[in-house]
């Protein structure tokens, strides 16, 4: 399988041209081409026809295939299953809000961290994304959309994005580079589980991204049936972790928070939240989660999850209701790439 151009960096790419006996300015011309959505390297006409040829033999362009892709009924949400040359499938969603669009990307092929609600949990991890295949994604959506720009990112999809830090993180660091997409850090949104190292690592990075962590409990103990994590990372260090993270970076954390009926969405749950987040500069954002089949998690509604919101609010806490995309079009977090790997397998979803 060849390397993915994508995943080259500057230094990577000023070392190619330099054993190709190429002028300098190729260098910058090739990172130039790395944000251009492009199937073939021959699309890159300013580049002499011999490097065109060369990197065809030796690259991946980088943008992966479109396996399924379905549209809501509203015409708003996009639903991507897309494949790498290694066979491996993710997913990608792309949702016009009234700011602009907002892509939801993976950061894996499959989760590891096991949590029960999950569409992706049951289907093993294959491996982390590089660089250059989380770029692609980027750069696929784009090209769907357009003329239209991506505006915010959601690293939310299949994966623990700080389960795979390293690769995350240049990404993100090239995607807001002035020299290459130039993209608002403060329009990225990365969404964690709870994985506390990791957490404290990234208030140091000087990034200033919106911290987004997935609570979904307000009770280590129900959390941790929930959420395996939480055994390795209980309640109070995760809390802990959450205000370090504001306070090295003066970023408001957000808490993801899926009402489920009969688990979560009781008023003590309600309650026992407000109580948990009192004094922590913090948004939370309710979700009437979509069902996902496979689970006994149901969702408990638009009247339910409102006055769950109504005590959270009369409590003092920031708190809002998201709108819920996608229900159409399988939009939960793995539903799509679930749905088509078991039909393949022979099961039914």
């Amino acid at each position: 399988m060849l390397p993915d151009f994508l995943d080259l960096e500057t230094a990577d790419l000023e070392a190619l041209v330099a054993e190709l006996d190429l002028p300098e300015f190729r260098a910058k011309q090739l990172k130039e081409g790395q944000f251009r959505a492009i199937s073939s390297f021959d699309e890159l006409t300013n580049l002499p026809k011999k490097l065109r040829a060369y990197l065809n033999e030796h690259y991946f362009p980088g943008l992966p295939e479109i396996q399924n892709k379905l549209i809501s009924d509203d015409g708003l949400s996009q639903k991507l299953v897309l494949a790498y040359p290694d066979g491996e499938v993710i997913e990608a969603v792309i949702m016009e809000q009234s700011y602009g669009h907002s892509l939801c990307l993976s950061s894996q092929v499959g989760c590891t961290m096991g949590c029960r609600f999950c569409a992706s949990t049951g289907l093993a991890k294959a491996r982390n994304l590089s660089r250059g295949e989380l770029l692609g994604q980027f750069l696929l959506a784009e090209q769907l959309i357009a003329p239209a720009k991506i505006t915010n990112l959601d690293l939310m999809g299949i994966g623990e994005p700080l389960d795979n830090y390293d690769e995350v993180l240049a990404f993100i660091r090239r995607l807001v580079d002035p020299d290459h997409r130039n993209f608002s850090a403060r329009k990225i949104c990365l969404s964690t589980c709870g994985l506390v190292p990791q957490i404290k690592r990234l208030a140091k990075e000087g990034l200033p991204l919106t911290l987004t962590i997935s609570l979904h409990a307000p009770w280590q103990e129900l959390r941790s049936e929930i959420m395996p994590i939480s055994r390795a990372y209980p309640l109070n260090e995760l809390m802990e972790a959450a205000n370090y993270y504001f306070e090295q970076t003066g970023r408001r954390v957000s808490f993801e928070y899926a009402l489920f009926a009969g688990v979560n969405d009781s008023p003590e749950a309600a309650r026992a939240l407000a109580q948990l987040l009192h004094g922590l500069n913090c948004h939370v954002n309710l979700i009437p989660a979509n069902p996902v089949p496979g689970t006994d998690f149901q969702s408990v509604g638009r009247e339910g999850a409102e006055k769950f919101l109504a005590i959270l609010t009369h409590k003092g806490i920031n708190a809002t209701l998201r709108r819920s995309f996608g229900k159409d079009i399988q939009a939960a977090c793995g539903q799509l790439r679930r749905s088509s790997l078991l039909e393949d397998q022979g099961y039914w979803c």
